[in-house]
């Protein structure tokens, strides 16, 4: 028997790794509309800051489309392009359009500089030049949020004012220096309420969870029945089985759930700080191999189900370094080798996301697999702690870092990415903004591990789908996701944490019917039968 020492180390482990994968945690979708309480509002500076298209057209020719963002001040854009006007751009003179132009405009979109006065003096003198929008272009790569100044009185500007990234407005105006005909419009499209790419998230996230918990509990009633074998038999083969922690599955416990939020944390912050080219790249290798893992678990498993197969996979061959390996393993080997690095290579492709989910829900279903909450009482202390993890991270980290931590992390900001590799994701379909609706690995991985031990427990248990736990854990965890969804679209695309919606449905469902019908101190503190390796005991139906 393995010393208690050696269990926790294993279980410490196991929480490593549950941290590493699931350190993101959330449903994303990109914000075209920032709310922001802490630039100055006041009448007429009182606007939200929006994403603004800007389609332009060169000599007639339609040209780049540019992305900015509208200022704190001036009247609403349009939302649908067929509603903007189109208009001729003029480059300002002076650049900075500080004080009056020396060449009078008639309904022309000025392109200025930032600097030398506020954006609001800008704003009137190109309005009252004869400016129908004013184009600012930033000193830097990055959008920044035009507010008006603490001193200045009410103001009231009557024309759109757009910021415009500094290489977008370098484009622009190369472009009137050499006296070429340039418009623009401008316009800032609304996301559809609900889109495709959502709807398939959800699916693929419940499908995940299923396929895992189904694979755990037969993988456990299998172990249990032959175990019932050799009590039956009273074969001295069960004295000398060994506990269950030392074989391929490990049972995390309370203190290790615990110690997953302090693992989580320093890792996530690590990504925030060190968030870079090079360091995704680190990050896409470890997903890589991880991938690798997964998929090969998977299709083991899947095919040594098929007859052409079963022999392969039960005849091994002792590989140095790796030991005991089965020819089936050597076999897909190969093939998950290849579409992992083929993925990493052309990971920037429209279509590489096909590759990341693939590696991805085969990497999910694999951990889930191995492990494993033993009861109710550690799947409570893991979901209670990623819980206050989730809303940590999201939303209180922004007092710290002056922004959301998680967020940041999840798009890759200064990466030159579009985001980590620890996430599923679906191109937006319909969306005019176009990007990828996202879900971290943790949103599926935590609350996972709780719905997987109680179907466990209700095929252990001989429970039915009635008087069964897991048909309405997994139904609440579909509820949860689903409510998070509904939170996302009403915040206009900002990241939510999904294990704010998805901890109190999942584990308030399951300690509510344990309650109910009674069970809640076996659940708790037993969970699934006492049982040695194989899988064991067959618990009486209720």
């Amino acid at each position: 028997m393995a010393p208690a020492g050696s269990k926790r180390i294993i279980s410490l482990l196991a929480v490593v790794v549950i941290s590493l994968i699931s350190s993101v945690s959330l449903v994303f979708a990109g914000d075209i509309v920032h709310h922001d309480d802490v630039a100055p509002k006041r009448p007429g500076c009182d606007n939200n800051f929006v994403l603004v298209k800007v389609p332009t057209w060169i000599d007639d020719n339609e040209e780049d489309e540019f992305v900015g963002v509208g200022a704190r001040f001036g009247p609403t854009l349009e939302s649908k392009e067929k509603d903007a006007d189109k208009s001729r751009v003029a480059l300002a003179d002076p650049a900075d359009c500080c004080t009056t132009p020396k060449t009078k405009l008639t309904g022309e979109t000025i392109l200025v500089h930032r600097g030398n006065c506020s954006f609001t003096t800008k704003a009137n003198v190109a309005e009252a030049a004869g400016a129908s929008a004013i184009l600012i272009i930033n000193n830097r790569t990055e959008l920044f949020k035009m507010v008006c100044e603490a001193d200045e009185p009410d103001v009231s500007i009557g024309i759109p004012v757009v910021m415009l990234p500094q290489d977008a407005g370098e484009s622009l105006k190369q472009n009137l220096q050499k006296n070429l005909s340039v418009f623009v419009q401008l316009y800032s499209p609304k996301r559809p309420l609900v889109d495709v790419a959502e709807v398939f998230l959800w699916l693929m996230a419940v499908g995940t969870i299923l396929c895992a918990s189904y694979w755990s509990a037969y993988s456990a009633k299998e172990a249990a029945i032959e175990q019932d074998k050799l009590l039956k038999d009273g074969s001295d083969e069960y004295m000398n089985m060994e506990p269950c922690n030392s074989s391929g599955v490990v049972e995390i416990s309370a203190t290790s759930a615990v110690v997953f939020v302090v693992i989580a944390s320093c890792f996530l912050v690590m990504l925030y700080k060190l968030m870079s080219y090079s360091f995704i790249e680190v990050l896409v290798v470890l997903f890589a191999i991880g991938g690798v893992e997964g998929l090969q678990t998977c299709l083991v498993a899947l095919l040594s189900c098929f007859r052409l197969f079963e022999h392969a996979a039960k005849t091994y061959i002792k590989v140095p370094f790796l030991g005991a390996i089965s020819y089936l393993t050597l076999g897909v080997s190969p093939f998950c080798v290849t579409f992992a690095v083929l993925w990493a290579v052309y990971r920037r492709e429209p279509l590489a996301w096909i590759g990341q989910d693939i590696l991805g829900v085969a990497l999910i279903i694999t951990v889930i697999q191995i492990i494993q909450v033993p009861n109710l009482k550690v799947g409570t202390v893991l979901l209670s702690c990623a819980f206050l993890y989730d809303i940590f991270w999201v939303f209180v980290s922004k007092w710290m870092f002056h922004e959301s931590v998680m967020i940041v992390v999840a798009r890759g900001d200064n990466s030159g990415e579009d985001g980590i590799p620890m996430l599923l994701k679906i191109p937006r379909m319909f969306d005019p903004w176009g990007g990828y609706s996202i879900i971290g690995f943790g949103d599926i991985i935590l609350p996972g591990l709780l719905v997987a031990f109680s179907l466990r427990y209700d095929w252990l248990s001989n429970k039915t789908l009635q008087t069964g736990y897991f048909p309405w854990t997994m139904i609440a965890y579909g509820l949860g996701l689903l409510i998070t969804y509904v939170a996302l679209n009403l915040m206009d695309g900002h990241g939510q944490p999904a294990l704010l919606y998805i901890v109190p449905f999942t584990l308030g469902t399951f300690i509510t019917l344990g309650i109910k019908r009674g069970y809640l101190r076996h659940l708790w503190t037993r969970g699934e039968p006492d049982r040695v390796c194989p899988h064991v005991q067959l618990q009486p139906s209720e």
